[in-house]
C-alpha cells in the first residue's frame, strides 16, 4: 500500500488499490480544481500509465451495439452525457476493500469532486477509514386476500411448514438466489409475506421479483384455501422507497464506515477545532429529526447517486440508501470520531447496468468489475458517503459552507470569492 503519510494539504496523491491483479501505482494527478484542457489529458495519460481501463471513460472506445442494449431500455436513441470526474486515492481498510482507491463520480454539481477530495485527503492523514460490511438480503412482499379471518390464520400457520419447499423453488430459479426467510403479518383477511433472499454479487432486484413471482406460484398451487386476490408485491418491501424498516433488519448490504480524525487535521483542512464539528452536527441532527426524517445523515445521496451512475447501479436504489444513521462526535482525546452505516444499500457488480461500457470501466478503476466484488464495492461506497458527510460538517462547522458553493458550484463567481473560499480551506483540494 503506498505511504500517503507525508502529504502536504490539498495535494493529491496517485495510489491504487494494490490488490491481487490491481494496477500499479501512479503518478499525482492534477488537482481535481484544474479543468484546464491540459489537466483532462494529463489525469488520462497518468491513470492509461498505469493500467486503468479509461478508453470509454474518455470517449475513445468503441460504440456499444444498439442490440446488447435490449433488456437495459426501450425506443433508444443515443446516451445522456453526465460528465465524469475522479477523485483519489481514499484509503481504506476494510473486511473486503483493502487498499488506495481513485473512485469516478458522474455529476454535474460544482464543487461535488473537489469536496470529496479535500476529505479524502483528511481521512488518509488520519490513516484511512476502516469498514466493514455484514448482512446482505433483499426482499420481496407478496399479499394474499382470503374470504376471512380464519382462512388467513389457517394460511399463515401452513406457510411456516413450507420453508424447505420454497427454498427448493427459489434454487430452481437461479444460480445465485436464496430464500433466507419468510415473515408474515395478519391484517384482518389478508397475509403480508415478506420474503428475504440472498442475491450473490447482484444487487438482485429483478432475481427477488422473478423468484417470488415462482413461490407465490408453487404456494397458490398448495395452499389450504385459495385466496380471493393476491399481489407479488405489496410495497411493504420498502423498494425505492425511504422506511425505518431497513433499520430493523437489512435491506441490499449493511455496511458501516468508521475513522477517528486527529485535532490538527481538523484544523489543518477545515479551519476549525472537535467541538465545533461535533456541536453542528448535533443541532444539524435535531433540525433534520423535526422534518421526521428517515435516517439522520448529511448528504448521503450525493455520494451514492454519483457513483450509481458511473458504475452502472440503480439510480433509483438512492432513495432508500438515504435511511442511513451518521455519528459526529468528540472523544476524549479531543479527536472526530466519524461513521455512516447504510442498512439499505442496494449495489452489486454483475448484472443490471454493470456490463455497460463506461459502468465497467469504472468498477474496474474500483477492482470491482464481476463477480466476488459486491461486498468490496458496499465498503468503498460506505467510506465515500462518510467522507461526504465529513466535507459538509466541516464545512457547517467552519461557516464556509456557503461560500464554497458560491465559488466552485456556479458559473461566473468572481477571483475575489474564489480566493475566500480557497483560503478557508474548505473545499480546496
Amino acid at each position: 500500500m503506498n505511504d500517503v503519510s507525508g502529504l502536504r494539504p490539498g495535494a493529491e496523491v496517485a495510489a491504487c488499490d494494490l490488490s491481487v491483479g490491481g494496477p500499479l501505482p501512479c503518478q499525482r494527478l492534477p488537482a481535481t480544481t484544474d479543468p484546464s484542457q491540459e489537466a483532462v489529458l494529463e489525469r488520462r495519460r497518468r491513470l492509461s500509465a498505469a493500467g486503468y481501463e479509461i478508453e470509454q471513460i474518455s470517449g475513445r472506445g468503441a460504440e456499444i451495439a444498439p442490440e446488447k442494449l435490449a433488456g437495459s431500455i426501450e425506443g433508444f436513441l443515443g446516451f445522456a452525457r453526465v460528465p465524469l470526474g475522479v477523485a483519489g486515492p481514499i484509503r481504506i481498510v476494510g473486511s473486503a476493500a483493502n487498499g488506495d482507491f481513485f473512485v469516478p463520480f458522474a455529476t454535474s454539481e460544482g464543487t461535488l469532486v473537489a469536496s470529496f477530495q479535500h476529505a479524502f485527503n483528511v481521512m488518509n492523514r488520519s490513516g484511512g477509514a476502516i469498514a466493514q460490511c455484514g448482512d446482505s438480503q433483499v426482499g420481496r412482499a407478496p399479499c394474499f386476500e382470503f374470504a376471512n379471518l380464519p382462512q388467513a390464520a389457517e394460511f399463515a400457520r401452513w406457510l411456516a411448514s413450507e420453508r424447505v419447499s420454497l427454498q427448493e423453488v427459489t434454487a430452481g430459479t437461479s444460480r445465485f438466489c436464496r430464500l433466507l426467510a419468510a415473515n408474515t403479518a395478519i391484517v384482518g383477511n389478508t397475509v403480508y409475506v415478506l420474503f428475504e433472499f440472498s442475491t450473490g454479487d447482484a444487487a438482485g432486484q429483478n432475481m427477488v421479483t422473478l423468484a417470488t413471482q415462482a413461490v407465490c406460484a408453487h404456494l397458490l398451487a398448495n395452499m389450504p384455501k385459495p385466496p380471493v386476490s393476491w399481489l407479488v408485491e405489496s410495497m411493504m418491501s420498502g423498494d425505492k422507497r425511504a422506511t425505518p424498516m431497513a433499520f430493523r433488519s437489512t435491506r441490499g448490504r449493511n455496511v458501516s464506515a468508521e475513522i477517528v480524525i486527529p485535532p490538527k487535521q481538523v484544523e489543518r483542512y477545515w479551519r476549525t477545532e472537535p467541538a465545533k464539528m461535533e456541536r453542528a452536527w448535533r443541532q444539524a441532527v435535531n433540525g433534520a429529526a423535526q422534518t421526521g426524517a428517515v435516517g439522520l445523515q448529511g448528504n448521503v445521496a450525493n455520494a451514492l447517486a454519483a457513483i450509481f451512475i458511473a458504475c452502472g447501479q440503480d439510480v433509483a436504489c438512492v432513495a432508500e440508501a438515504t435511511t442511513a444513521l451518521t455519528r459526529v462526535e468528540r472523544t476524549s482525546a479531543n479527536e472526530v470520531y466519524a461513521s455512516v452505516t447504510l442498512p439499505n444499500l442496494i449495489v452489486g457488480t454483475v448484472g443490471g447496468g454493470t456490463y455497460l461500457p463506461t459502468a465497467h470501466e469504472c468498477l474496474s478503476m474500483l477492482g470491482c468489475a464481476g463477480g466476488g466484488h459486491a461486498r468490496k464495492f458496499a465498503e468503498i461506497c460506505a467510506t465515500v458517503a462518510l467522507a461526504g458527510e465529513l466535507a459538509i460538517v466541516g464545512a457547517m462547522a467552519s461557516g464556509q459552507f456557503a461560500a464554497a458553493h458560491a465559488s466552485g458550484g456556479r458559473k461566473g463567481a468572481t477571483a475575489n470569492e474564489k480566493r475566500v473560499t480557497n483560503g478557508s480551506g474548505s473545499h480546496e483540494s
